[in-house]
């Protein structure tokens, strides 16, 4: 369902610029810690950090409007969306609807809501230009596959080691430097992000080193007693 201000049309209006570095991308998932009031004050927390890291909350779209009016400054992006416009679509999320509440990306694809390339196909195909689109893949195929499409990014999150203690950094430096390695080879124009159990500086800097833009994470920020000081942390040696 193509629209008029399709990626391959105009930019979207409006629409906010933020400085670009190692990419940082909070998933707030449906965590208490990290929704309604508390989804606020983390955002709040983001905003105010002092870093050269390019900082994302994605966020849950019931909490998209309100975490965009608190913190105006810090870059939102929807947890998913549906490639469907205006009409009976019950319980399905509409990127211009996202988009007009201040969303400027999305995850696609994430390994708690898989989809269909085609589905991913089609909502790179009605998003503005410039929209932030983060498909999420389980392995250096199926990142290869999403990066043929054109995605702004590709995070490669296996799914075993997605809540855990140990980073993939560590647990499979491996399919972190393939993945980043099969994208830039199927399109050098596709980022690439990695995920599951960063938690740390160490993380984020062996992460780049293994030749992403920056990581995925959630709990390691999410779920932390002193948020501020986890988030100080993963940037630390950036």
């Amino acid at each position: 369902m193509a629209n008029q201000n399709s990626r391959h049309g105009q930019s979207t209006p409006a629409s906010r610029t933020f400085v670009s570095d190692t990419l940082v991308v909070v998933n707030f998932k449906t965590y208490e810690e990290a929704h309604g009031a508390s989804a606020v004050e983390l955002a709040r927390i983001m905003e105010g950090l002092e870093t050269d890291a390019r900082l994302v909350a994605a966020v849950s779209p019931l909490d998209l409007a309100q975490v965009v009016q608190a913190a105006p400054n810090l870059e939102v992006w929807c947890q998913h969306m549906d490639p469907i416009g205006f009409g009976s679509n019950t319980g399905w999320i509409n990127p211009e609807t996202a988009i007009q509440w201040g969303a400027s990306g999305t995850l696609i694809n994430h390994a708690e809501h898989k989809v269909s390339l085609e589905h991913v196909a089609m909502l790179l195909d009605q998003v503005p230009e410039g929209f932030q689109v983060c498909a999420c893949a389980a392995d250096t195929d199926e990142a290869r596959a999403l990066a043929a499409l054109v995605p702004t990014y590709v995070a490669v999150e296996p799914p075993e080691l997605i809540g855990g203690d140990v980073s993939v950094t560590s647990a499979d430096p491996g399919v972190v430097s393939s993945t980043a390695e099969a994208v830039k080879e199927t399109n050098d124009d596709v980022g690439v992000l990695c995920g599951a159990g960063v938690k740390t500086g160490a993380d984020v800097a062996m992460a780049v080193e293994l030749g992403t833009s920056g990581v995925l994470l959630a709990s390691g920020v999410t779920k932390s007693s002193d948020q501020a000081a986890a988030l100080t942390n993963l940037v630390s040696l950036l």
